[in-house]
């Protein structure tokens, strides 16, 4: 049986192991606790890694994007940042941003350069996109709940529900995919062939086939439990933020569970420079934990 993990970090080609191969080792060493980075923030979200390992992340009450740098640095990346809450890097370098301060998609370039990639679904303001993954394809699928914010002039939604969508890349319109109770935290397997998604309204977690670019097969449930954020390892483990960290296996079975001292985290992701910090954005604070263990975004 071959027991080798191919990763090449220089192309960010991930790929999990065979389902067939049990996972041999523990996602991290007896006693080791996440360490806290910093906690001098009103509400931290949405990290996201860049393709050397550095992490970003959003301050959204402060209204910025930090910078959580592989040499333990922090910076602010960007001020006025549209009330950024998650994102993700595509595949140049760009930083995709679910801007909820006018209920956007941006695309902001490594030098900071803004661009509107969309502000509109069928010609109503989209409820508050929320979380995002990038496709291998360049798609941008993303979740679309309704939290009502006090920089808001509207206090209702103009859509018919709380929907996922995803933009095709080059394209100017959203494609409507599902609608669940309020979809939260979204994430897809490295092959492009599987997205996860957390209906924290619902208390569950969904597991869709993607057919092709634009189109899900049905969800099927995979575990039950909501969550905000979601990320995946090189093993197929999902891990869910909320009341800390709660780790799922492929199989849809709870095999750990990570506390946080914070009131609520938010969201999580792999980074560093072997992807093996587990970076955790919770409440005021952000935390990281070693691990045995690599990501795949």
């Amino acid at each position: 049986m071959n027991k080798i993990l191919f990763a090449c970090f220089f192309t960010r080609l991930i790929f999990f192991l065979p389902a067939s191969q049990a996972q041999q080792k523990p996602l991290f060493n007896a006693g080791e606790q996440p360490r806290l980075i910093s906690g001098q923030f009103s509400f931290t979200e949405g990290p996201s890694v860049d393709k050397v390992g550095n992490i970003y992340f959003t301050d959204q009450p402060n209204n910025r994007i930090w910078k959580y740098g592989t040499d333990g640095k922090l910076s602010v990346f960007m001020e006025s940042a549209g009330r950024a809450n998650g994102t993700y890097f595509d595949k140049n370098g760009n930083l995709i941003v679910c801007a909820d301060e006018h209920n956007q998609l941006w695309r902001i370039t490594p030098k900071g350069k803004t661009k509107i990639l969309l502000n509109n679904y069928s010609g109503r303001l989209l409820n508050g996109p929320n979380d995002l993954w990038v496709s291998p394809h360049g798609d941008i699928y993303f979740t679309d709940p309704y939290y009502q914010r006090e920089y808001w002039l509207r206090t209702k939604s103009e859509q018919s529900g709380q929907m996922i969508f995803v933009l095709l890349k080059g394209k100017k319109e959203a494609i409507f995919l599902d609608s669940l109770v309020k979809p939260n935290g979204i994430v897809g397997s490295p092959d492009g062939k599987t997205l996860f998604i957390a209906d924290i309204g619902a208390g569950k977690i969904y597991k869709y086939p993607i057919l092709k670019p634009g189109r899900l097969g049905t969800r099927k449930l995979f575990y039950k439990q909501g969550a905000d954020g979601i990320t995946l390892d090189e093993y197929g483990n999902l891990y869910l933020a909320g009341n800390g960290i709660t780790v799922i296996d492929p199989n849809g079975k709870k095999t750990a569970h990570i506390d946080i001292p914070e009131p609520w985290t938010a969201n999580l992701c792999f980074g560093g420079k072997n992807r093996d910090e587990l970076f955790i954005t919770a409440s005021k604070a952000i935390y990281v934990l070693k691990m045995n263990v690599r990501g795949v975004e």
